[in-house]
């Protein structure tokens, strides 16, 4: 019975353990075990009887909810089990909200308080009301895009395709009692930054110096802005390679159209619009990176979302119409195929890195086309970071990724990032058990 998301263990109570009730009250449940050290091992519960009484009493006057205590024993030695059960509500100790998130807990600040706090009350961001805006001011233009992609993707009937504009609201449910939702302000209304600052995508290339060559900003509705985005991005922002197979002219972009489009789409579906703080796509010579507001849910890490995981959207309700659109997926398979797509076309992946809030995809460039050596590059398309995780590979065949994110300061997603990569290009090899398997490089690498 190890420590994990749902178990923790004290030798002795104390009152500030109530935070830690409160974290399991609003996260999954849990229990705690009082009387036990921190290999799990039972020591007893001093005055396990009075705190039998006492505790309950003191979540109750504290948190407002009720707890079991049972009293078990081992061998002789007595010690206490905290039975915590999910609640439906928000829990608050001294106006705190605590939240248990793998082993450890955490208060709820700021835009995720807010978030935790809609979800708790069965809503989200974008089901809440926007009564300001009606359906006669929503962009004809918007629902013409809905309905060209939605008919290509064919996951809309003919029939529903044909249905007057609330009916197709209400079939999407955008619309609650002749009432539009956030959702379907941000969506179809031409001026969205009306009931949202910041709801618009900008673009601006950069030199080598961090300094601002030029840049757009695309305003207007999801669907305006998914409409041009990113033909904007690959017309004026980045240049193609030309080649010639046989009579046929070969165009390559230094970054694979269809993953971009993926990243982008689903920063439109996911962004924390409520941040007021635009989609930012930066085009720098040596990389392409594509940043957005994010509040991962409750218990997420960055690598949960670099790894399978169910499909989650920050707002559904954007979330259904974009994929009803074709636009996106819901499985949550969206990093899977962007990943699929870069191995396919030979691309390098991307790498994710989440600083709070802040959710930045970066891409490099096409490494096959690269002609020179530059500071981040070898010649052989490897930058310099990829090329330490070689080596230290190399020096130690059975390292963990782990030790290597620690060893040069990256995160693990970036360590597993180029792990795949490697894999993928039979570049290294893992021989052995997963736990106690070591790295050996292939004979034919002369990188």
């Amino acid at each position: 019975m190890p420590e994990d998301q749902n178990i923790e263990w004290k030798q002795s109570w104390r009152d500030e353990y109530l935070k830690w009730i409160c974290g399991f009250a609003n996260a999954q449940g849990g229990r705690i075990y009082i009387g036990l050290d921190d290999n799990g091992n039972v020591t007893g519960a001093k005055d396990y009887r009075k705190l039998m009484e006492d505790i309950p009493n003191k979540v109750i006057a504290a948190l407002g909810i009720m707890v079991d205590v049972n009293l078990l024993s081992q061998h002789g030695v007595y010690y206490l089990e905290i039975n915590i059960a999910p609640s439906s509500i928000p829990v608050s100790y001294k106006g705190e909200y605590h939240y248990r998130c793998g082993s450890t807990k955490q208060i709820l600040k700021g835009a995720t308080l807010n978030d935790f706090l809609l979800r708790k009350n069965g809503t989200h961001w974008d089901a809440a009301l926007a009564p300001s805006i009606h359906v006669e001011d929503l962009d004809h233009e918007s629902f013409s895009i809905f309905k060209r992609e939605a008919k290509r993707s064919q996951r809309l009937s003919p029939e529903q395709l044909a249905s007057d504009n609330i009916e197709l609201l209400d079939r999407l449910h955008l619309i609650q009692n002749g009432l539009l939702t956030r959702a379907a302000v941000m969506l179809f209304y031409r001026e969205p930054e009306k009931i949202q600052i910041g709801s618009y995508v900008k673009i601006g290339r950069l030199d080598k110096k961090a300094n601002l060559l030029y840049h757009d900003e695309i305003h207007g509705s999801l669907f305006v802005i998914a409409d041009r985005v990113i033909d904007l991005l690959y017309l004026k922002y980045l240049k193609a390679t030309v080649s010639y197979h046989k009579d046929t002219r070969v165009e390559r972009y230094p970054y694979p159209r269809e993953a971009v489009r993926e990243i982008v789409f689903n920063a439109l579906v996911h962004n924390n619009w409520a941040g007021c703080t635009p989609i930012q796509i930066r085009v720098d010579d040596d990389c392409l990176r594509i940043s957005n507001c994010c509040i991962l849910p409750m218990g997420w890490t960055q690598e949960s979302l670099t790894t399978h995981h169910q499909s989650k959207p920050y707002n559904p309700l954007i979330a259904e119409t974009f994929f009803r659109a074709g636009y996106i997926e819901s499985w949550g398979r969206g990093i899977d195929n962007v990943n699929k797509y870069c191995s396919e076309n030979k691309y390098p992946l991307p790498e994710f890195s989440l600083l709070g809030e802040d959710l930045t995809v970066t891409f490099y460039p096409d490494s096959s086309k690269s002609k020179v050596n530059t500071q981040n590059q070898s010649s052989r398309g490897y930058t310099d970071t990829e090329l330490k995780v070689l080596k230290l590979i190399k020096t130690a065949p059975a390292i963990t990724q782990k030790a290597i994110a620690e060893q040069l300061n990256i995160s693990r997603s970036t360590v597993q990032r180029i792990i795949k990569l490697y894999v993928n290009s039979g570049i290294i090899e893992r021989v052995g058990a997963k736990s106690r398997g070591v790295w050996t490089i292939a004979e034919s690498s002369k990188i």
